[in-house]
């Protein structure tokens, strides 16, 4: 009893001398070399349990608070360096004081409905909104990144327990976050103020996210998770995440497709054999190809091309010319007729609905260059492979496809004669389509005065038929040609084509002969005109195009023994490096995309880690010395600017690689005064010259991040700052024309990030007037930032039926909108109306819902519908459409693909995403199963993955000999099928020459093509706060770890 009492009595000591620590600590102001000894000796006099001294550092003084102190954050860092408190207790504390239980919906028993029920759960009576903050918002997304720093780091999770402690703390975590965003989803924000706390809770649930990211990709919480007594972790974990997955997609859709690829995939593998599906025997696929089922006819519905061909455009194009014609042949099973009509007909409806749903700006030029440029050179080898057996008539299947082609979107000569209303983009595609044929021999120009109802006064080009052959060797001779030939990339006039091929030849022969004076011009050029990268792509691979551009990058030789200037070099390697940033950016590549495989290789570096900061201590000294002398050679007035004696020391690639830094330098001096706005002003005016220009991209990337993670607290210097040299950069007083187009380049390509962090910046400052004339100047590059195929946020919203009414297709969340879509596009294929309005659809949807319902959702809801209409006259178009969706390309299964053979550039192999040709086929294996519950589910699985496999079956591979081309440059019919058979099997290999004289067997085959992954990457890697690098110094201190300010004039 006495012991008790004593042991009492000192728990209360403990408690009272944190207390006072912590009390006096705010009170004066300690920083973190005053307060970590003082924390230190405590720890050793009185040492507790860590959720109790979190609990003191996080809870609200009486009476209710605001916000957290300032400098708890940095209280925070030095108690979990010193593990007087841990994770799981920071996280515990903060749940409980958090402010976004005030708008979570109270439960039956008063609870928020966030924590868990059970008292074997924990589950604790939730505090009354007086004892939570009121305004906690930024303080826990501060907190959140911090913690997921340190866990990435390894220093955040160091034990198992603490591993399983971490998760169930996590888990609780996101039941409050589905409660509050489910909320809010409902809430109509009538006041300014209801729309910043909106902001600033989805800022929340953002840093929230990167936090349960960088748990599951923790070594011990893996190692945890796989342990058999984690059964019922690993099922309130996987159950959490499924809920938690809808308000991800809506924040931080890069990690809602990770997280959901760890619940299906890496989670689903720790689960026991017994609680799996049996693995289907050898056997059993036996019978599943002979499995009897009811026969149903086969049609190929006016939908099913529409939504191939939407989807091979909705981002990076993927019109790959040998996967394209393996599909059409498999789908027509050699009609070429009946091909050519539906391909040309699905054309014209894909971009009709684009003029549909106002895509005109964004999707207009690819679209409509399609339509003008590719699919008569698609109707030229269907021409060339026609037989006695498979005869095809040019003429008649365009007469025949324009006639059911919408004149009010696509008027004949007439129509346009009779419209009132100014031009719109789509309007002349009809009467350019109809020369572009007669450019290639497909039409008579009589036919064509036929087509458009009237006698046109257009005439073909003035050159002719391009062939690309000649275009090359005319660009190698003359340089300017090339240039030429890149401003007619624009054109719809049937020779663009062979002119983004000529492009890309020149490219690749620049490259090979280290041209790169020449090669810069072509570069900035092409950097310059984000629309024609799409077209370039549209009719070249996307590792051909930009494989040589890594190869040069990549093996930059230096400097020559007797270089006398090297200012040229700087600005070759910058131009080049801008088109390949360009590129990547725009389309959200990976190395793996671009077949990189080496981990010493620059440009992977520089995708992958190029826009992150690194501190100081992880510099080598060349590196310090590099980044010291940029410093000095920038900002320092007295040292005479930049010299050869800088640029000869440091290579090109290490000075990309040390911009982030360099600017997390000036932003920390510049916002403590070590740098005046006048140095400022000069070292950014080397920066937005020619010169150093293309650097500004990893620079604005890692300022971007900078500001959009960086907590609203008291001080506000460290985002003042960055505001200002955003001013500087994105508007300049001074600039040459040159430069000018060239910032233009670099804005395109960091636009989407930059305008996200300004917004988020303007909703933690409100009145700052600052932020709206960087916004003004994004506005007009901003739409063609990104061609990724991502949702916008509206979309997302209309498709989760956030704010639906009752009675809505969209009401019942994103499963019933999907369903919705395949249920329209059965009914218009059905009925397609003669000159009327293709069905809105976009392929954006279907890759939304693959990401948040995941393949086996998706696939279930298509299934569903196959069994709706199993009985009625709708089934046979309702398995087309169903297949069509199935059979779309999707570059973010490609890069899954990619990226799992290729680990140079992670931790870890990357978690795979399932496609939804594999979810299909891992449920046609199960059909027995499935078959004793379900008969009439089992009958339309293995009918859809028959027809599936049907359609992507490549042909059998021919022998060499049959690659030849005859005398005419065009293939015959049997050349035609067994090229394309080669094709499938070597990539490099294109199925249709562009210009129409054979094959083009330049492609270089570099391995599977790449996907969807944030460029711009996550905060992870940055160092929020600062603290761990300049935490504690003074200005004087800044001479040796600010790399030279200190011996600057400053004033």
């Amino acid at each position: 009893m006495f012991a008790r009492k004593n042991k009492g009595a000192r728990a209360r000591e403990a408690v009272a001398q944190w207390q006072d620590l912590l009390t006096q600590a705010r009170l004066r102001r300690l920083d973190e070399k005053e307060f970590e000894p003082a924390a230190r000796r405590l720890q050793n006099k009185h040492p507790f349990h860590p959720d109790v001294i979190a609990d003191l550092l996080l809870q609200p003084p009486k009476p209710k608070g605001f916000m957290l102190d300032s400098r708890v954050p940095q209280f925070l860092d030095v108690l979990l360096r010193l593990q007087v408190v841990n994770t799981p207790s920071v996280l515990l504390a903060l749940h409980k004081y958090s402010t976004l239980h005030s708008h979570a919906p109270p439960s039956d028993h008063g609870d928020t409905g966030t924590a868990t029920k059970s008292k074997k759960a924990g589950a604790r009576k939730p505090l009354p909104p007086q004892q939570r903050w009121a305004g906690s918002y930024s303080m826990d997304e501060l907190v959140f990144f911090r913690l997921s720093k340190n866990i990435s780091q390894g220093t955040g999770i160091r034990t198992l327990r603490q591993a399983f402690h971490v998760a169930a703390v996590v888990c609780r975590w996101m039941e409050l976050f589905t409660d509050v965003m489910t909320a809010l989803s409902r809430t109509d924000f009538a006041t300014m103020q209801s729309l910043q706390t909106k902001a600033e809770v989805e800022a929340t649930h953002q840093a929230f996210a990167h936090l349960v990211m960088s748990m599951c990709e923790n070594p011990l919480t893996l190692a945890m998770l796989e342990k058999p007594h984690a059964a019922a972790i690993r099922a309130k974990l996987s159950q959490c995440l499924q809920a938690f997955m809808p308000s991800t997609m809506q924040t931080a859709a890069n990690m809602a497709q990770r997280l959901e690829q760890f619940r299906t995939v890496t989670l689903a593998s720790f689960e026991p054999a017994s609680k799996k599906d049996d693995t289907p025997s050898y056997m059993d696929m036996i019978q599943l190809d002979n499995v009897q089922i009811r026969e149903m006819p086969v049609v190929n519905s006016r939908a099913g091309l529409y939504i191939y061909i939407g989807a091979a455009l909705v981002g990076r194009p993927l019109l790959d010319d040998t996967a394209l014609f393996g599909y059409l042949h498999n789908r027509y099973q050699g009609d070429l007729q009946a091909t050519a009509i539906d391909l040309i007909l699905a054309s014209f409806d894909v971009l009709a609905n684009a003029v549909f749903r106002n895509e005109g700006v964004k999707n207009g030029h690819l679209l409509k260059s399609y339509v003008v440029n590719k699919v008569p050179l698609i109707l030229v080898t269907l021409a060339a492979s026609s037989s006695h057996l498979y005869p095809f008539n040019a003429q008649f299947c365009i007469t025949q496809a324009l006639g059911q082609v919408d004149t009010n979107i696509f008027p004949t000569l007439s129509g346009l004669f009779d419209m009132n209303n100014n031009s719109s983009f789509q309007d002349s595609v009809r009467q350019d389509f109809c020369f572009a044929c007669q450019l290639h021999g497909l039409l008579s120009q009589s036919a064509i005065e036929a087509l458009l109802g009237d006698i046109t006064y257009q005439s073909l080009p003035d050159e002719g038929r391009y062939v690309k052959e000649a275009l090359v060797q005319s660009c190698l001779e003359d340089p300017e040609k090339t240039h030429k030939l890149i401003g007619e990339l624009d054109n719809m006039n049937g020779n663009v084509g062979a002119a983004a091929q000529a492009i890309v030849e020149v490219m690749v022969t620049l490259c090979r002969n280290k041209e790169t004076m020449t090669l810069k011009h072509l570069c900035t050029m092409l950097a310059s005109k984000p629309l024609s990268l799409d077209i370039l792509l549209l009719f070249n691979s996307l590792q051909k195009t930009l494989h040589p551009l890594c190869e040069v990058l990549d093996n930059w030789g230096g400097y020559d023994e007797d270089q006398g200037e090297y200012q040229p070099v700087y600005e070759e390697f910058g131009s080049i490096l801008l088109l390949l940033m360009a590129f990547v950016y725009r389309y959200n590549l990976t190395p793996a995309d671009l077949g990189i495989q080496s981990p010493n290789s620059f440009v992977g570096r520089l995708m992958t880690s190029g826009h992150l900061a690194r501190p100081l201590d992880e510099l080598n000294e060349q590196e310090k010395s590099h980044l010291g002398g940029w410093i000095r050679g920038l900002f320092d007035t007295e040292a005479g600017g930049l010299g050869d004696e800088l640029m000869s020391s440091c290579p090109p690639q290490s000075y990309y690689l040390l911009m982030p830094t360099l600017f997390d330098q000036v932003v920390l001096a510049f916002g403590m005064g070590c740098l005046t706005e006048d140095q400022l002003k000069g070292g950014l005016e080397y920066l937005v010259d020619v010169l150093l220009l293309p650097s500004l991209v990893p620079a604005l990337l890692y300022l971007s991040d900078l500001l959009w993670t960086h907590p609203a607290n008291n001080s506000m210097q460290g985002q003042k700052a960055i505001i200002r040299i955003l001013q500087l950069i994105v508007r300049p007083n001074s600039i040459s024309s040159e430069a000018s187009t060239m910032l233009g380049s670099v804005l395109y390509i960091v636009a989407k990030p930059l305008d996200r962090a300004l917004r988020t910046y303007q909703r933690r400052d409100p009145q700052s007037q600052d932020v709206e004339p960087l916004l003004k100047a994004l506005k007009e590059v901003l739409p063609l930032s990104r061609r990724t195929g991502a949702a916008e946020m509206n979309e997302l919203e209309s498709w989760s039926g956030a704010h639906s009414a009752a009675g809505s297709p969209t009401n019942g969340g994103l499963s019933a909108t999907v369903r919705h879509t395949v249920q329209t596009l059965i009914q218009w294929s059905q009925n397609p109306t003669l000159n009327g309005m293709p069905t809105p659809y976009t392929h954006r949807q279907s890759l939304v819902a693959l990401q948040m319902l995941g393949a086996k959702g998706l696939l279930g809801v298509l299934l569903e519908e196959l069994k709706a209409v199993n009985d009625s006259d709708a089934v046979a178009v309702a398995y087309d459409v169903a297949t069509a969706m199935v059979c779309a390309p999707d570059s973010s299964t490609e890069a899954s693909t990619a990226a799992t053979n290729n680990v140079s550039f992670a931790t870890a192999a990357p978690q795979r995403s399932l496609s939804l040709r594999e979810a299909l086929k891992a449920e046609a294996q199960d059909w027995k199963r499935i078959q004793k519950t379900d008969p009439v589910l089992a009958e339309a699985v293995v009918r859809l993955y028959r027809r599936v496999e049907a359609q992507m079956v490549p042909p059998p591979p021919p022998p060499p000999a049959m690659l030849q081309a005859d005398d005419l440059g065009v293939l015959g019919a049997a050349e035609l099928g067994q090229a394309m058979a080669a094709s499938a099997v070597d990539p490099s290999i294109d199925a249709m020459s562009l210009d129409t004289t054979g094959l083009d067997a330049a492609g270089v085959d570099l391995g599977d093509l790449g996907g969807l992954v944030s460029a711009t990457g996550s905060a992870g890697g940055l160092d929020l706060g600062g603290d761990d690098i300049f935490g504690g110094l003074s200005a004087a201190d800044f001479g040796a770890d600010l790399m030279g300010w200190g011996d600057m004039e400053v004033g």
